[in-house]
């Protein structure tokens, strides 16, 4: 046995640098739109307003409360990033466009929400953070995503071939050994 020669690498195919881009920006986009989702429902300031003797009133306002767009949009971050998978072609590429559109929408919330006074730090940096991951996984996803394989395409049919002659009934009424063969062919034997 011998492996690969010194000073070499193993050449990877296309299908599996494709599969690992596609595994990259589906996470990348997942990971961000869902940090951002998360950021965006913590506590970002509380207002503590005076009442007299008596004690003061504390008012907890979340991101979603100062800026309702932003988990709305990481949502569709969310929902983008798994659609990914579900696209191909020109279709997916327009997605990856969309996406990272999406995703740096949500990290200029996230850098507002820092510009804020009264402000807590931390949940608008990860926001910001979590839109600009979403965003680089859509741009991937726009920049290589016309050559990666789609979802599902192991299982659709094969073109047909041309059908032999006396197929043109359904195998079931040719007889039953028609029919099985349909079957083995992976053909509907009801169909002609």
């Amino acid at each position: 046995m011998t492996g690969p020669a010194v000073g070499t690498t193993p050449t990877r195919s296309p299908a599996v640098r494709g599969r690992r881009e596609l595994t990259y920006a589906v996470l990348l986009s997942l990971a961000g739109a869902g940090l951002a989702c998360w950021a965006v429902t913590r506590t970002w300031a509380v207002e503590l307003t005076a009442r007299g003797s008596l004690p003061a009133a504390r008012h907890t306002r979340t991101g979603a409360d100062l800026l309702p767009w932003a988990s709305a949009l990481a949502l569709v971050g969310l929902a983008g990033g798994g659609a990914v998978l579900a696209t191909r072609g020109r279709v997916r590429r327009l997605l990856g466009v969309l996406l990272t559109l999406v995703g740096l929408a949500v990290a200029a919330g996230g850098g507002y929400g820092l510009g804020e006074a009264g402000v807590s730090r931390q949940w608008p940096a990860l926001v910001l953070v979590g839109g600009l991951l979403a965003a680089a996984g859509g741009a991937l996803t726009a920049l290589r995503g016309a050559g990666w394989p789609a979802m599902g395409a192991r299982y659709e049919r094969p073109a047909r071939a041309a059908a032999p002659a006396g197929a043109e009934r359904p195998a079931v009424e040719r007889g039953t050994r028609d029919a099985w063969e349909a079957l083995d062919r992976g053909e509907d034997p009801t169909v002609s």
